[in-house]
């Protein structure tokens, strides 16, 4: 495991936001959803794909708050622009999303 500074740390904008629309990924070469994921007033609304279709249905996401990293470049995945990374657990390619256990404001920073 690699060894990072405090500020290194502080680098990293990981947010809370509420996922408002969860669509089928079909040219995903992976099983994925695309997320719409509103992160408040300041950041507002950011696209992702997400391969999380092994444990969550698109109904169960909707509405769900969620952490995610804000400041990373957008990526193309196929024919879709992602613009945030959705954090979860991973073993054996099964996300465990992350979350707060509390509803909070989006767009709150985790820190």
């Amino acid at each position: 495991m690699e060894t990072i500074t405090w500020n290194d740390f502080e680098k990293v904008e990981m947010r809370v936001g509420t996922i408002l629309e969860a669509n089928d990924f079909p040219e995903a070469r992976k099983p994925a959803y695309q997320l719409r994921i509103d992160f408040g007033n300041e950041i507002g609304i950011k696209k992702s794909s997400a391969q999380l279709t092994k444990r969550y249905s698109r109904e169960d996401l909707v509405g769900k708050q969620i952490i995610a990293v804000v400041n990373f470049p957008k990526k193309q995945i196929g024919n879709f622009m992602s613009e945030c990374l959705v954090l979860g657990s991973v073993k054996d390619n099964d996300i465990v999303l992350l979350s707060s256990d509390l509803k909070v404001e989006n767009g709150l920073r985790i820190g």
